[in-house]
């Protein structure tokens, strides 16, 4: 659609031209309605509406070139608000607020006629519509294409110290805003553009990268463990988009805008990776400043297919692509750059890609109705997307295996809460979820874990999850057993399967069922049955919801009970009234049976706990921030600050907890003297429990003589990459109370130890046939017989030893089970022959203070993979950027570990990504990057 260019012929429009000279100064918030909305024609002039505040008014400066501070989070707030106020194009919302309490404000600009809440509700309605083609006919969705806009969305600052795009942001929304060029106007009448200058306030507030509990909030955007996610989450269902620009910043001076580097997850459709290839066209003809990077060209400047990839889950790229259809894309500004530069830059692809999406908006609406056609289709035949590649130097190596996939099924038979949030978290992205009425034989199942049944019973009460539906890709991307990576390169974790990082009991199956069921509407659970007066409530204490349960009834002060062979909590019904325990209980997924019998089993009480924040701790980041959220936010613990100097001077901060956990760190000891460790051993000895967390974790204990688990080294080659594995549990042990005798670990490159010979080895790896692993690793039989749980008594107390994160981004449910059990574990809790070491190892004195060393702290070390061949070239130009890289060689190839003390991800390292670059450029072929 074109319009009419009117540069001298008098009109209401070009009126408003000739006003703005007239009240630039004096920042008049008030609308002009027949100054803004009377006329539909619009100039080449770039002048703007002067009732609406520019940004050189509102801070005294412009934004881009001439800027001379980044702004802060309230005067992102403020400018939204006044330009919010003062414009007849924009409607304005309000998210949430922050974990900290600052409003999250997003706003909506386009034409006037677009924002009323008539059209609004129209508009968000028709694009919803698209994406179900069960729904309506083509013509329909044709002349919804033709008829609405297409919805744009432009994200900053998801990571808090990354705030170039929120800046920028704010100038897209002015000159939409206000702007009355034609340029303007074609972005207006032909988009939503929904502007969210900061996902993370929190973070832009103290310059962190993580929000206020320390987590990455763009890896969490499948699990919505956090606020922010969740109600960002909303708001693009609310209005889904058909391009997502997610703002950021990394190291260096360079631009990076798509096409994207390998892997692209298969479930990703065809429609988004081209837009995404074509507005990175766009970009490159609007990006201005020194161009494409190359040959003497190094700063200011652009590139594209390297670093960013689109597989892992928990992007602010791959879900918009995946869940929503969207053009998803990743735009990171090199933070060494000035203040200008950066904030211009980002303006200039966010302006260039709107342009590009109101250039092409009848095309994208088409198309993106035949994403969710094609999605309904493939579905129906069982058919999974093939593996591609995007990068012109790189082919597939690793294909998607022919298999069809028509239903999954999640089991009832245990952790029925957890079943149930899992069934909540697909219904929160459109996704049917049905319970069977009856149960249905299954001709040909394939058993999550590598393992198949002919006519497999799926129980009644148990959820159906056909893939004949439009979010076909959603549900494969999210539940799959396996994610398929096609090519060796590795920004993140390998495997995300919801039902694994569950440990949920999970069926898939290629044949053509027809079930009876019925559509999940709403969260089940709640109290199933009444209680006599003289009875109990009670319900199995199995998985992480039950956990959140527990610790919440325990904070209201019901006295709960737990038999300590069966998991099953039991309290009296004169506890809590029927309707407040029904109403929490649904919300948790729980279901809570009431009967005739009296509550019985072993006393439970709310632990006392005291969390590490000493040396070789982050309390930004990791582990520490997990349990602050999950232990203190979801369960409502206190959880009391220990320092080094408690443990090592005995001050009541440490003696008077009940339970102390150590997060994972990079500090071997955690900065304990002999003395410290001393204490730490006769503070369990006397009934206090050591909750050790992978690699600090552990080896503290070690250090103090709590554990005679020893680590073992990894062999050369050895990667895991975030993946699954099946482990043996010792189900008589406390720790264990509720986990099934076959459990599923996720392992992110974690310290493998060897068994205990003192205490009860919880979690094992196996040795034999029952041997399965998912995802992405190398040289993981190393593993086996290995152990990634251990407890450990000593005298009157338990040193409980995860050589994992079982907290990892708060959605490992099994994981999280599993730390509920050891802070609920009574005193005593052990065998008699493990009770006779554990007063055999109170008696000993500790261990002398051992450093080990930690390549990498928490995070794993940096690793390049090329072959023997190659591997004096890929020194060469390795040691142009640091000469702290170790090489080993297995099987052929060679491997380059680059330490990484610091933690870093690989884009805020100062020269990880240009190496990388470079050894493409050079023409060496990287067989795998890990970092």
């Amino acid at each position: 659609m074109r319009f009419r260019a009117i540069m001298r012929r008098k009109s209401p429009y070009v009126a408003a031209l000739g006003a703005a000279t007239l009240v630039a100064a004096g920042l008049t918030l008030t609308p002009t309605a027949s100054a803004q909305s009377a006329a539909a024609d619009c100039s080449t002039d770039p002048a703007h509406i002067a009732s609406v505040p520019s940004p050189q008014q509102f801070f005294g400066f412009p934004l881009g070139t001439g800027q001379t501070r980044i702004l802060t989070s309230q005067e992102l707030i403020d400018y939204t608000h006044a330009v919010g106020a003062a414009s007849d194009r924009v409607r304005l919302g309000v998210m949430t607020d922050s974990v900290l309490g600052t409003e999250m404000p997003y706003a909506i600009v386009s034409n006037a006629a677009n924002v009323t809440d008539a059209r609004l509700k129209k508009i968000a309605d028709d694009i919803v519509s698209l994406r179900d083609p069960r729904t309506q006919t083509d013509a329909k969705a044709a002349k919804i294409a033709q008829d609405v806009p297409a919805i744009v969305y432009v994200a900053g600052n998801v990571h808090g110290g990354e705030k170039s795009g929120a800046d920028a942001s704010l100038q897209t929304l002015y000159e939409l805003a206000s702007g009355l060029s034609c340029d303007v106007k074609n972005r207006n009448d032909n988009l939503l553009t929904i502007i969210v200058p900061t996902q993370n306030p929190d973070g832009r507030d103290a310059s962190r990268r993580q929000n206020e509990y320390g987590f990455d909030l763009n890896r969490d955007w499948f699990a919505r463990t956090q606020k922010e996610t969740d109600a960002k989450l909303e708001l693009l269902r609310k209005y889904p988009p058909q391009v997502f620009i997610d703002a950021h910043e990394m190291g260096g001076r360079q631009y990076f805008f798509p096409p994207n580097a390998d892997p692209i997850h298969h479930e990703i459709a065809d429609q988004p990776v081209d837009w995404i290839n074509r507005i990175g066209e766009a970009n490159k003809a609007g990006f201005g400043f020194n161009g494409a990077c190359g040959g003497s060209v190094t700063v200011e400047c652009y590139f594209n297919y390297a670093t960013y990839d689109m597989f892992y889950m928990g992007y602010g790229d791959t879900v918009p692509a995946t869940g929503f259809g969207a053009a998803g894309m990743t735009f990171e500004k090199g933070s060494s750059s000035a203040v200008p530069d950066r904030v211009q830059q980002q303006f200039n692809t966010q302006w260039a890609t709107t342009g590009w999406a109101a250039a092409n908006k009848h095309e994208i609406l088409g198309s993106y109705w035949d994403i969710w056609k094609t999605a309904l289709a493939e579905g129906e035949q069982g058919v999974l997307e093939p593996n591609e590649v995007v990068q012109p130097t790189n082919t597939v190596q690793f294909p998607v295996p022919d298999v069809k996939i028509r239903s999954y099924f999640l089991l009832n038979d245990r952790q029925l809460g957890d079943v149930r949030k899992l069934v909540e978290r697909l219904r929160q992205m459109d996704v049917e979820v049905y319970r069977l009425t009856k149960p249905l034989t299954v001709p040909n199942a394939k058993i999550f874990g590598g393992r198949s049944e002919t006519d497999k019973v799926i129980p009644e009460g148990s959820y159906y999850i056909p893939m004949a539906q439009p979010q076909k890709h959603w549900i494969q991307a999210t539940l799959g057993e396996d994610p398929y990576v096609p090519f060796p390169y590795f920004y993140d974790v390998s495997s995300w399967s919801n039902p694994l990082l569950a440990g949920v009991d999970t069926v898939y199956s290629g044949d053509v069922v027809s079930p009876q069921a019925q559509l999940v509407r709403r969260m089940e659970g709640g109290v199933a049955q009444g209680a006599s007066k003289k009875g109990s409530f009670s319900y199995p204490l199995d998985s992480a919801a039950a956990s959140e349960l527990t610790f919440k009834l325990l904070g209201q002060g019901v006295a709960l009970q737990r038999d300590l062979s069966t998991g099953v909590v039991s309290f009296s019904p004169g506890e809590i009234g029927r309707n407040d325990l029904d109403a929490l209980a649904t919300s948790l997924g729980v279901t809570v049976i009431g009967s005739g019998a009296a509550p019985s089993g072993t006393l439970l009480k709310t632990p006392d706990v005291g969390l590490y924040n000493g040396t070789g701790v982050s309390t930004t980041s990791g582990s520490y921030g997990e349990a602050r959220f999950v232990l203190g936010a979801k369960w409502g613990l206190t959880l009391k600050p220990v320092t080094t100097a408690d443990v090592n001077n005995n001050t009541a901060a440490f003696t008077e907890r009940g339970v102390l956990l150590m997060p994972d760190g990079s500090n071997a000891t955690g900065g304990l003297t002999a003395q410290g460790q001393a204490n730490l051993k006769a503070w369990v000895a006397n009934g206090g429990t050591y909750i050790g967390l992978r690699n600090q974790g552990t080896r503290v204990a070690r250090a103090a003589g709590l554990t005679s688990t020893t680590e073992k080294t990894k062999p050369t080659g050895y990667q895991v990459i975030g993946s699954h594995f099946r482990v043996d549990t010792a189900t008589s042990d406390a720790v264990a109370l509720g986990r099934p005798a076959e459990d599923f670990q996720f392992n992110n490159g974690d310290p493998i130890l060897n068994p205990s010979t003192t205490g009860t080895n919880v979690l094992t790896y196996p040795t034999d046939g029952s041997w399965w692993v998912n995802g992405t690793t190398n040289g993981a039989d190393a593993l086996k017989g290995s152990v990634a749980l251990t407890n450990e008594p000593t005298g009157a107390g338990h040193a409980v030893l995860f050589a994992y994160n079982p907290l990892f981004r708060a959605y490992n449910e099994n994981g999280i089970h599993l730390v509920a059990n050891a802070l609920l574990m009574p005193e005593g809790a052990a065998t008699p022959a493990a009770q006779k070491r554990a007063s055999a190892r109170a008696a000993a004195p500790a261990a002398p203070a051992e450093e080990t060393p930690l390549i990498g702290g928490e995070w794993r070390p940096f690793q390049i993979q090329v072959a023997d061949a190659d591997l004096a070239r890929t020194q060469a130009v390795v040691a142009k950027y640091t000469g702290t890289a170790t090489v080993a060689s297995a099987a052929g190839s060679s491997y380059l570990t680059i330490p990484n003390p610091e933690g870093l991800d690989i884009h805020e390292h100062p020269f990880l990504r240009d190496l990388v670059n470079e050894l493409n450029a050079t023409g060496i072929p990287l067989r795998s990057v890990v970092g």
